[in-house]
């Protein structure tokens, strides 16, 4: 039997998702970068990526990037975190493109360039109202003309990112706005900029809406391509797989006890108050599976079973009436929080499965 816990991963649907985003967007004129943040890295699936058609791969940790090159990954690799200036001769040495904001992260990039003989690419990212990384519209011009003067650096573009942190809509007028700004840089810079990066998976509802993308001609896609869903509203998008990873943990534990605990009750481990609420026996299930592993309010079991609670490595599900057996597996459907706990976890195994090529939903 595999090991549990275990993500099942379903390559042949991340490389139908990839596949399917890159051609809606790609009759728009929009190139896809696919991230693989969430899957820590994984060779395996950024190659599904690749041969889906995907213009570069994007990580957000450089520790990842050198596991890509570790691996033989020799496609173009972007760094879409801000590097951190103690790390930017790892970064110059494994990413050909960083995502900034800062002069003096800039600087150092770079001197590690010319120390390294090398030309780093640089995308300068603004802020359009979400409140996590960005430079203030107004002072773009001012970095993108220092940037210039920099040796070893190639400003390769500028873009932005939303939804993230506030929510803030990638609608029309957002995306407008950063047109212009990327055509007022070029006219008064003469630039040529090569890159136009909208954002990320929730751009996919203005991206592929009737009107025009304007200068967009890249947008940095996770989410949709994993889990086939959008992230404004986690709503599944048509024609893509949901069910591309899914959790498999064991049963260690299955008794019938009551619904409500008794003694005097204070927080749990984790700081709430466990629910009075009593609706008899019932039977109480337990997984080797906790925090440590995954964002429980990620994950969705299957019909039949509810989730009670975590703790560090205790699952407790309400089977009701149903026979559950140690030793089992239960399977659940995980989101992005759960995934990416997940996928970080060095108690969670990874079972990689290929199937037919373009398998359809």
């Amino acid at each position: 039997m595999p090991p549990a816990p275990r993500l099942e991963i379903r390559l042949d649907r991340i490389r139908h998702n990839a596949r399917t985003l890159v051609e809606r967007l790609g009759a728009k004129g929009v190139g896809v970068t696919g991230v693989t943040k969430a899957t820590l890295g994984s060779p395996e699936v950024a190659r599904e990526l690749l041969r889906a058609g995907v213009r570069a791969i994007g990580e957000s940790r450089v520790e990842n990037v050198e596991r890509l090159r570790v691996a033989g990954i020799d496609a173009p690799i972007t760094l879409i975190r801000s590097p951190m200036a103690s790390q930017v001769d790892r970064v110059v040495a494994s990413a050909d493109v960083s995502l900034n904001t800062e002069l003096e992260v800039l600087e150092a990039l770079s001197e590690a360039a010319g120390r390294q003989h090398r030309a780093h690419g640089v995308v300068l990212m603004v802020e359009l109202g979400d409140l996590r990384e960005g430079i203030m519209p107004p002072d773009l011009d001012e970095l993108a003309a220092r940037t210039l003067r920099l040796p070893n650096l190639r400003l390769r573009g500028i873009g932005t990112n939303l939804a993230c942190q506030s929510g803030v809509v990638p609608d029309e007028a957002k995306m407008a706005e950063l047109s212009v700004l990327a055509a007022g840089l070029e006219e008064r810079h003469g630039l040529a900029l090569a890159v136009v990066s909208g954002g990320n998976s929730a751009n996919l509802d203005w991206a592929l809406g009737p009107h025009d993308v304007g200068r967009i001609d890249d947008l940095r896609l996770g989410e949709s391509i994993l889990l086939g869903r959008e992230p404004l509203q986690r709503t599944p998008l048509p024609g893509l797989h949901t069910d591309a990873f899914t959790l498999v943990a064991e049963v260690i534990e299955a008794k019938v006890k009551p619904t409500r605990p008794w003694g005097a009750v204070e927080q749990t481990a984790f700081g709430a108050v466990a629910p009075a609420t009593d609706t008899g026996l019932t039977t109480r299930v337990i997984l080797a599976l906790g925090r440590q592993d995954v964002d429980p309010a990620g994950l969705t079991p299957p019909p039949g079973l509810t989730i009670l609670g975590a703790s560090s490595d205790h699952l407790v599900l309400d089977a009701g009436p149903g026979p559950v057996t140690v030793g089992s597996e239960v399977r659940f459907e995980v989101d992005y929080a759960a995934l990416l706990r997940a996928m970080t976890s060095p108690f969670v195994a990874r079972r990689f499965l290929r199937g037919p090529a373009d398998q359809h939903p």
